[in-house]
């Protein structure tokens, strides 16, 4: 099988093999394999949202605040992260770099003003300030989400969920990423690690601003293997992680021991970079070979002739332009093409499949959500040891990344050689998280433990089968609009479960056990809660609502089974074939370009 590349495109051109090293640092800058290396760093400082279980403690004794402002606070950060139609729109018109620059600002701003309040450099803001400045600085994720994330999946949309997976997983990673870097720079400065959240991530989106860019779609045969090699790389940061984890809790790390164990996470992220550099390498020698070849062939009198699936698709008449319609145009709203075709904006939200995709998520992603914002007070009130509950609220970011990178790259597996249908592994998901949520409910011994790896795992799972359905169904057009709806359903599901039941229901039994203790709360007192009553109905409830979803899931299951039964990739190969059929034949007639062959 061979790939064709146009100067720029797979390679990134700068020099066409050039032995100048030069010019092949150009080469290797401009190549899409850096690319996906720049986004992994993107990805791996913007997770900081997931670290709310760790600096909310000191939001919430800094500014005396009870557990259901808390977590309406937590709603907010929610609803910032998630809520990204905004920073989907703006990249439908504009490049990449634009979204990321927007990003990178806002995440400054919203967490340097939290930092400020609770270190208490500028007055104490009413709530709904609190509520704006965290949302401000978790918008930022979606912005980098959207400029980073969605641009690679479309630049290798046959690996969609391999790239989901492995991006998403480096944001699971973040939050583990983020602490040591935190320890090794402001040593036991707990408010420090707010400012850190906030001029990191602002300092990689604009390091890497002309990087993230589209490419060119070209068919790299072995595009997956090289995926593969970012993911052992990445599995071996979380063992490290793991392990660093671990060892920090059970012993007191010095600050040079933390610049120990960030410098060795900084030099585990910048590993990636070999991968980009010897798929460069190989594109040089691979066209040099060609045109060697080429110049010495008598048989390029004839041009190569296109691939069949090419000639088929070339031959296929163009859209009458009538039925060119615009991505809001309300008249087709409820005639929309068949699944894994290009829907407009209208089309995708008013369609059956996104509704039960959302409500799914509502269901599943906001019972796990809920679980881990809570992780810290659930282990004080079922007496967890204080290192313990640092240890397993930690390690969450670890089982996040497992979850996220093996449901992207599993699924990716069974749906190429099973048809194993997305829809479906969904659906296992939300069925496997109610163990953990049962286990909190029933308070049962030490099993806290269990359930933080179980939910983690599952709220992590969630992620890039979402972004890979949705894509998968409705296209790739405008994949950037569509992407952040579907992280909506987050907040809306974090809101119902952990503002108004279970912070609710904790601050109730909180108040019940204050006044059988004989004592009256006094005004900006914490509300503490002891005992498996503090949360046992809320995750009840939260049990009953997932089993729910997990019901409604199976009808999208159902209603898609015959679209993952069928060749679902097959308009993707097309048009990269018809691509290189175009470029053989300019290779062959003006000997300007080269036939690549992937020689793996």
């Amino acid at each position: 099988m061979q790939a064709a590349v146009s100067n720029g495109d797979a390679g990134g051109g700068g020099g066409g093999g050039s032995r100048r090293t030069g010019s092949f640092a150009v080469q290797v800058i401009k190549g899409r394999w850096f690319m996906v290396f720049g986004t992994t760093l993107i990805m791996s400082a913007a997770g900081a949202t997931y670290m709310f279980g760790l600096y909310s403690p000191e939001i919430k004794k800094s500014l005396g605040y009870d557990q259901t402002t808390l977590n309406l606070l937590s709603f907010f950060k929610d609803l910032g992260s998630n809520v990204g139609v905004l920073a989907g729109l703006i990249n439908e018109v504009t490049p990449p770099w634009v979204v990321l620059s927007i990003g990178a600002v806002l995440n400054f701003f919203g967490y340097l003003m939290i930092w400020l309040a609770v270190s208490k450099k500028i007055s104490k803001p009413k709530v709904w300030q609190m509520c704006l400045y965290i949302c401000i600085g978790a918008n930022s994720q979606s912005f980098a989400n959207t400029g980073a994330l969605v641009t690679a999946v479309k630049n290798f949309p046959e690996s969609r969920g391999a790239v989901l997976g492995l991006l998403k997983g480096f944001v699971g990673l973040s939050g583990a990423i983020i602490t040591q870097v935190y320890g090794a720079v402001y040593g036991d400065d707990r408010q420090a690690l707010i400012l850190l959240i906030g001029w990191l991530p602002a300092a990689i989106s604009f390091a890497f601003l002309r990087t993230i860019r589209i490419l060119k779609v070209v068919r790299i045969v072995h595009e997956l293997k090289v995926f593969y090699r970012f993911l052992y790389i990445s599995l071996g940061l979380a063992g490290f992680l793991m392990v660093i984890i671990i060892l920090q809790k059970q012993l007191n790390f010095s600050r040079a021991e933390f610049g120990v164990s960030a410098a060795t996470v900084v030099v585990l992220l910048l590993l990636p970079v070999g991968i980009a550099v010897k798929e460069e390498l190989d594109l040089s020698k691979n066209k040099k070979h060609d045109l060697e070849t080429n110049n010495n062939s008598n048989y390029l009198e004839k041009p190569p002739p296109p691939p069949p699936a090419a000639e088929a698709a070339a031959a296929a008449p163009p859209p009458p332009e009538n039925e060119i319609i615009s991505c809001w145009s309300g008249r087709s709203i409820f005639r929309p093409p068949d699944r894994g075709e290009d829907y407009t904006i209208l089309q995708a939200l008013f369609s059956l499949d996104m509704l039960i995709l959302f409500f799914t998520t509502i269901c599943g992603v906001g019972g796990t959500l809920t679980a881990i914002d809570n992780l810290g007070q659930i282990g004080a009130s079922l007496g967890y040891p204080k290192k313990s509950i640092s240890t397993f609220v930690s390690l969450v970011s670890i089982w996040n990344y497992l979850g996220r990178v093996v449901a992207g790259f599993l699924s990716e597996h069974f749906l190429k050689k099973y048809k194993f249908p997305r829809p479906l592994m969904l659906t296992l998901t939300l069925a496997i998280s109610c163990i953990g949520h049962l286990l909190i409910a029933f308070g049962v011994t030490n099993g806290l433990y269990f359930a933080s790896v179980v939910i983690g795992f599952c709220f992590g799972a969630q992620w890039p089968l979402l972004f890979a359905i949705i894509s998968e169904l409705f296209g790739l057009k405008y994949y950037s609009t569509l992407y952040n709806f579907g992280s909506v359903a987050s907040p809306v599901g974090l809101y119902v479960l952990n503002v108004r039941v279970a912070g609710n229901l904790y601050d109730r039994e909180a108040e019940r056990q204050l006044r059988a203790a004989g004592r009256d709360r006094i005004r900006d007192e914490e509300l503490d809660c002891d005992g498996v009553e503090c949360f046992r109905l809320a995750f009840f409830i939260i049990t009953a609502v997932t089993v729910f979803g997990t019901f409604v899931s199976l009808l999208l299951v159902m209603r898609t089974r015959k679209f993952y039964k069928s060749d679902i990739y097959k308009k993707f190969r097309l048009e990269a074939e018809m691509a290189e059929a175009e470029m053989a034949v300019a290779s062959a007639a003006g000997n300007g370009h080269a036939v690549v062959r992937d020689s793996k």
